[in-house]
């Protein structure tokens, strides 16, 4: 019986060094380890490189000039000689007004210019013969001179006012021949003879385009303004001939944004040969884009944007920092950002704003 009994307390004593060992030793060492455990993060090393992409626009095709064709004066329409889809030179007439109210005022102001010319010619006839006269002393009063010069003054004063109220009046029965500003082809016609026209007229009587050269605008975005296209010479398509494809040359830029959309307007030339294409039309442009000097192209992943910024995520000695930046061109699934950022800098590959700076990672490459 006793020496059951020691066995007893053997096995009890036994039991009490594991338990004690296990409360004392392996505890704290799995809580030390649990609590100095860092996880890692899938990360990359920022570097600069060379950016090319080609990027489609859509743009709509514009006639090089364009005019809208209405009457100076009030008058009815006399005569018209072309209609929509006639070819006109400059200078050339496409319609007559008949205004018989400007016809008689024109008549009566060049009744009054000739009167005036009539009495300027006498007075200064007379005033040259007295001025010849007095050259004898005594002949002619010299109250009799200065009264002769005077008068020929009044009516030569007088005969330059009916000149220039001549031309005025000659300009408005100009005004009754209507002609076209430059050569192109008439698109739109609005009257028909005997409709009354005037300076209030909604519509124009004509709209005339010059559609030899055609103007491509596009609206190019913020990001592409600072980049440069890899060659003067774009290719478009239209939806009308399709398979076909055109070039345009780069003329010229609107050097401002647009505050409705944010971009720039760019504008090319096509020499449109037989009118093939017509102004009005839609079209999509490829523009191939480059920057002169390297930059910071990354995956879009690594970009996170919320309601307040956009921003990266930094590894500095392992603890996370944000790094506002800005987009620019956006080559497949990666894009280029500006911002404080600087070559070799370590970014978190997907970046979320649940991860907030300073926060410790390992990075993994």
């Amino acid at each position: 019986m006793m020496q059951l009994h020691n066995k007893f307390f053997c096995a009890l004593a036994a039991a009490m060094v594991i338990c004690f060992s296990d409360g004392c030793n392996n505890g704290p060492v799995k809580e030390e380890a649990k609590a100095g455990k860092t996880d890692s993060v899938a990360t990359f090393i920022l570097k600069k490189e060379a950016l090319n992409k080609e990027v489609s626009f859509p743009g709509e095709l514009l006639p090089m000039d364009r005019a809208e064709v209405y009457a100076k004066v009030s008058g009815y329409i006399k005569t018209i000689q072309v209609d929509i889809g006639d070819k006109v030179q400059q200078g050339q007439v496409i319609a007559v007004l008949d205004a018989p109210e400007v016809s008689a005022n024109f008549a009566q102001v060049n009744s009054d210019m000739q009167s005036a010319k009539s009495r300027y010619n006498g007075s200064l006839d007379a005033y040259k013969r007295i001025a010849n006269a007095a050259k004898v002393d005594g002949t002619v009063a010299l109250g009799e001179l200065e009264k002769s010069r005077s008068q020929m003054q009044t009516d030569s004063g007088a005969y330059e006012a009916a000149k220039s109220k001549m031309e005025v009046y000659s300009q408005l029965r100009d005004y009754l021949t209507i002609r076209s500003p430059f050569a192109g082809v008439i698109t739109q016609r609005n009257v028909d003879p005997g409709t009354l026209v005037g300076t209030n007229n909604a519509k124009p009587m004509f709209i005339i385009e010059n559609n030899s050269t055609l103007r491509l605008r596009l609206p190019i975005p913020e990001a592409y303004t600072s980049a440069n296209p890899d060659s003067s010479v774009i290719h478009f398509t239209v939806d009308a001939y399709p398979g076909i494809t055109y070039k345009a040359k780069l003329s010229r830029k609107a050097g401002a944004l647009s505050q409705v959309n944010r971009t720039e307007t760019w504008e090319f030339l096509y020499t449109n040969k037989d009118n093939q294409l017509k102004s009005g039309m839609f079209a999509n442009a490829n523009i191939k884009f480059g920057r002169t000097l390297p930059t910071f192209v990354i995956p879009v992943s690594a970009v996170v944007t919320n309601l307040e910024k956009r921003f990266v995520i930094r590894l500095k000695s392992n603890k996370t920092e944000w790094v506002d930046v800005r987009n620019g061109i956006a080559p497949d699934n990666r894009v280029e950002v500006f911002g404080n950022l600087t070559e070799g800098d370590t970014l978190i590959l997907r970046g979320t704003d649940e991860i907030k700076p300073g926060k410790e990672f390992i990075p993994k490459f």
